[in-house]
């Protein structure tokens, strides 16, 4: 009987999803189909939630990594009582919450916004670590497994590389992954492209593999079983699927397994919906009809669930009781809180690179914010994220007491992880790499602005500067591209991105303070590799003037009528303070700006940013990236010099010579730009 009713809901997530890309007349009808069963027999009988709060702290977190599935998706958590049928049928349409790839709404049960494939599987990877985390330091208080369901073609995917490795590297037992391979993508057969033994690499990553068929819900059931019995490793089960399972022609023939129904409804793929439907046991009249049997097993399963969480928020209770001083830590860790911190105590060396001085932050981070976890890309000695380190322990397979994340060469992994964590909840997520790498990171980072999670970038050797490395290792374009997420409006009217590039050590401590206090969208930390003068100003009084940068720009020379406003974020600022000196010795008064946030800068009324750049006097900016990323800012007839051109191999000081970012150098341009 049990199995039938398993069957039979199964094959009512099957009608619901093509009959909502049918109504569509958009979407991914034959994955939705093929996976049914897997996510089927999860939310009935194994995922564990508080149907009474869907934002429970210690709930299981399910992470789809393709996206195209979503009607896979909202049909279960519709049978699950998260969506109504009528928000079923007005999938992929405008203002509907059921989007044509999930968009995150833990409410409703949707732990992450998929669709690029690859990155949902990394994020179950970040979740399942923050997880352990927050274990090692609470117990099984906040225990709880994190499942993932991954495609072909998110197997495929190079990012799946770095998840898989991490994860077996790491042991994470709490990370159950669904393979659903039905040998089928979007335009192709898999072994049109991909001939390699999936099962013999997890093995080898130190996963835990299980093969079954995967439309076969006593098989899943056993799998998930073995699954939670396994301690060591984290679990793969590839679920041998049918892409399309139950599509047929209008003749009644079987049209199971073809590509054509991946991305198209079933009347367009040469299945026939109509048919379709009546094989799978539902009337094409009402297609959305719910059969009384899985409303059972579903109410069922809400009942058992309203009583294991019964258990667990005693068991919760209990502990806080016995344990006062960690609950109220737990509580302060979930809320988000930080702890108290007097950013201008951070010592800094005079004239050190901002790189240093973030490192200098690190250090103190590491003492005072406990539920901070860092992450480098291999890079922790150059980037100074080890200054973190220092002060904690890496995390290993099986020991997660510490909070930095050893990475390794996997720049999108890591971010994709990073997002995970911050998904998860509890933890302050922050990573480093070169600024050039950023390239690599540049998906992960959208998604992060598309999530609004508070993940903090720390990228370093941020210009031409890096100097003998060479024009593979020194950004030039990098700054535009990243500051276009300034630009980038999110759900909430914000910029979707905090982008901040300190001009010293007292900037780089209020560009960390706004960072840790920016909990709606990313940060990035765009830091320099070599020394920079601090601004005028001794360190206590030089860090109540960079508290400036709160508003995205200030002044740093002051000058009440400026014959010139130069403007510059960076490294660039203390070198327009020199030429700012030279332009005085000529009877020229300069202003000088630091504009470490462009986008928070253009967000202050018209007159704070009247105020920084009047619009009476010229305004000459200065960046050792493309001209283009100053351009908002100075305005329309404003001057900008920067590069045009990829950078070059040889001692930094050399290249600001032949580059044109000498004090005298810069002087000539202003001085051209002023008499046209």
């Amino acid at each position: 009987m049990e199995l039938n009713q398993l069957n039979r809901a199964a094959d009512t997530i099957r009608v619901l999803a093509a009959s909502m890309v049918e109504k569509s007349k958009s979407g991914h009808p034959g994955g939705a189909m093929g996976g049914a069963d897997f996510v089927n027999v999860l939310y009935s009988k194994f995922l564990v939630t508080d149907p009474e709060n869907p934002t429970w702290f210690a709930r299981d977190r399910f992470f789809l990594d393709p996206g195209h599935m979503s009607p896979m998706l909202f049909s279960v958590l519709a049978l699950a009582g998260h969506y109504t049928v009528e928000e079923l049928q007005q999938f992929r349409q405008w203002g509907s919450v059921t989007t044509g790839h999930p968009e995150l709404d833990v409410e409703r049960g949707v732990e992450n916004t998929s669709g690029p494939l690859g990155q949902g599987h990394a994020m179950a990877v970040g979740c399942a670590i923050a997880e352990r985390f927050l274990q090692a330091r609470f117990g099984d208080v906040v225990s709880h497994k994190t499942y993932a369901f991954i495609s072909d073609g998110g197997i495929q995917e190079e990012i799946s590389q770095g998840a898989g490795r991490i994860a077996g590297h790491l042991g994470l037992s709490n990370l159950i992954m669904f393979y659903d391979s039905n040998c089928v993508q979007l335009s192709t057969n898999v072994d049109a492209v991909n001939s390699e033994d999936v099962a013999a690499k997890y093995r080898a990553w130190g996963w835990n593999v299980i093969e079954i068929d995967g439309n076969n819900a006593e098989a899943i059931i056993g799998a998930v079983n073995a699954a939670h019995a396994e301690k060591k490793r984290p679990t793969l089960i590839i679920g041998n699927t049918v892409m399309g399972l139950g599509c047929v022609k209008a003749d009644g023939s079987n049209f199971e397994g073809q590509c054509s129904t991946h991305g198209q409804p079933l009347s367009k793929s040469g299945a026939d919906y109509e048919a379709t439907v009546r094989n799978l046991g539902a009337d094409p009249a009402n297609p959305w009809a719910i059969p009384a049997e899985v409303k059972e097993l579903y109410a069922a399963r809400a009942e058992q669930l309203k009583a294991i969480c019964a258990a667990r928020h005693a068991a919760e209770k209990a502990w806080a009781q016995e344990n006062p001083q960690l609950a109220a830590e737990l509580n302060d860790f979930i809320a988000g809180k930080l702890p108290e911190i007097d950013w201008k105590e951070v010592a800094h060396k005079p004239g050190i690179a901002t790189r240093q001085a973030s490192a200098d932050c690190l250090s103190m981070l590491a003492e005072k914010v406990k539920n901070m976890i860092v992450a480098s890309a291999d890079l922790a000695n150059s980037d100074k994220t080890d200054a973190f380190l220092k002060k904690t322990t890496a995390f290993t397979k099986d020991d997660f007491s510490g909070a930095f994340f050893h990475a390794g060469v996997a720049e999108l992994t890591m971010a994709a992880i990073m997002n995970g964590m911050a998904l998860h909840g509890g933890v302050f997520a922050a990573c480093g790499t070169f600024f050039v790498f950023s390239d690599y990171m540049k998906p992960a980072v959208r998604m992060s602005a598309l999530m609004e999670l508070p993940v903090k970038y720390i990228w370093t050797h941020d210009a031409f500067r890096v100097g003998e490395d060479g024009p593979t290792h020194e950004p030039v374009e990098q700054e535009a591209q990243i500051r276009l997420m300034e630009e980038l409006k999110n759900l909430h009217g914000r910029s979707s991105m905090l982008v901040l590039r300190p001009a010293d050590a007292a900037e780089t401590s209020v560009c960390w303070k706004m960072a840790m206090e920016n909990n709606t969208t990313p940060t990035a930390l765009i830091l320099s590799r070599q020394d920079i003068p601090d601004l005028p100003g001794l360190t206590a009084e030089r860090y109540e003037e960079a508290l400036g940068a709160q508003r995205g720009g200030y002044v740093v020379r002051p000058v009440d009528a400026p014959a010139v406003t130069l403007v510059a974020n960076g490294s660039e600022v203390s070198l327009l303070m020199e030429v700012a000196a030279l332009l005085a010795k000529e009877g020229v008064e300069a202003r000088v700006v630091s504009v470490p946030s462009i986008g928070l800068f253009l967000d202050q009324p018209a007159d704070y940013r009247k105020s920084v750049i009047p619009n009476n006097a010229p305004v000459f900016g200065l960046t050792a990236g493309l001209p283009s990323t100053l351009r908002s800012v100075v305005g329309p007839f404003g001057e900008v010099f920067g590069l045009d051109h990829f950078g070059a191999s040889a001692p930094y000081k050399v290249l600001d010579e032949k580059f044109g970012f000498t004090p005298q150098a810069v002087l000539e341009r202003v001085r051209l730009y002023m008499s046209k």
